[in-house]
């Protein structure tokens, strides 16, 4: 099966020139000398607060949201941001993230009277709206900043989980034949090598 390094490198194409910095140091297109190989296990420093964790847990999913497959959480995809901006972030690349979570909690306090962790969907997606068009202000950075770095750590996350490679797409080191004329309205699943 592929290995999650390699569908990263994979995912670098998607994301072209705007592929967020500690997302393009794990795939190896941009390593600086001196940041070690990213080790299995728990972060090496925690990234996140207690109710910054359970915003971006709750966001991912909105997403990445559970369909007929599995979603975000399922897949781990909140484990993996936090582990990737631990050990393959600089403090520089959480900044946009963090000050993004905690923008959308603040705003979500002041629109909803909850937290953005305990919001409906549809005024997560409210939220996330926002700060993809850059209409929430964060202390350090624009709330697009936040969007597009927050959007491509949990399609990575996905998409090179087990789930996003087994489940979402159908694995299939070779896929058969070649046919020239195979009908689209009978494919069922891209496929994922």
């Amino acid at each position: 099966m592929i290995d999650r390094r390699t569908a990263m490198a994979g995912i670098v194409g998607m994301f072209g020139a705007q592929l967020f910095a500690p997302i393009a140091r794990a795939a190896g297109v941009a390593m600086p000398p001196g940041v070690p190989v990213i080790s299995e296990g728990p972060p090496s420093v925690q990234v996140f607060t207690p109710v910054q964790r359970a915003v971006m847990t709750a966001l991912s999913d909105r997403v990445v949201p559970t369909t007929d497959t599995p979603g975000a959480i399922a897949a781990g995809v909140p484990t993996y941001i936090e582990k990737l901006l631990a050990d393959w972030g600089l403090p520089g690349d959480r900044v946009p993230i963090v000050a993004g979570l905690d923008a959308i909690e603040a705003r979500s306090r002041q629109d909803y009277k909850v937290s953005a962790a305990k919001a409906t969907p549809a005024q997560q997606d409210a939220l996330l709206t926002l700060a993809m068009n850059g209409a929430l202000p964060t202390a350090t950075t624009g709330g697009k900043t936040f969007f597009e770095a927050f959007r491509q750590l949990v399609v990575t996350g996905y998409y090179t989980s087990e789930i996003g490679m087994t489940q979402e797409r159908e694995y299939l080191p070779v896929p058969g034949e070649y046919n020239g004329a195979f009908p689209y309205s009978q494919v069922n699943k891209v496929y994922a090598a």
